[in-house]
């Protein structure tokens, strides 16, 4: 038996025959010698805030800035359509600002940031959240589409993860 057990590896014999009493000492840490009493503690997972930016961005996107819907010629991490870019600019010029974005800009992901902040500082002051979003997906009377619902839901999962 003391050969079979030194062939596998799993137990390591005290050299001195003095000590052959003992019990023998696991060598490998599969083997756990005495049970745990206490409970472990748990692990504090800190996640950093998200903005409701954030959470468009994860439901448009999954976060891609190549992201590129062929159909409707949506692009980037929040899927900005030439008509965006257009009113985006059309905003600028009331406010007499000179930058002007391009559709190119789209591709960007802090461009498109830009253009969102511009667009709902412009629209949406005093807008709740979701009358945010829900525009955002579905234009100037989005909020009232039931179609955008999901939607809303969609960004209330990503934000609450």
């Amino acid at each position: 038996m003391k050969h079979l057990v030194l062939t596998l590896g799993l137990l390591a014999l005290p050299k001195s025959e003095k000590s052959l009493h003992t019990p023998p000492i696991p060598l490998t840490p599969y083997i756990q010698t005495e049970i745990q009493t206490e409970k472990p503690k748990p692990i504090i997972k800190t996640k950093p805030n998200k903005s409701l930016i954030d959470a468009l961005i994860l439901v448009e996107s999954s976060g891609r800035e190549n992201a590129y819907n062929k159909k409707e010629d949506a692009v980037g991490c929040l899927q900005i359509r030439p008509v965006m870019v257009r009113e985006v600019n059309r905003i600028l010029k009331r406010l007499g600002r000179v930058k002007r974005f391009t559709k190119e800009d789209r591709w960007d992901c802090g461009q498109s940031r830009e253009m969102f902040y511009i667009w709902r500082n412009y629209h949406h002051k005093n807008s709740s959240d979701e009358v945010i979003a829900r525009n955002w997906n579905g234009g100037p009377r989005g909020y009232k589409k039931q179609s955008t619902e999901h939607y809303w839901y969609k960004v209330q999962l990503q934000w609450e993860n």
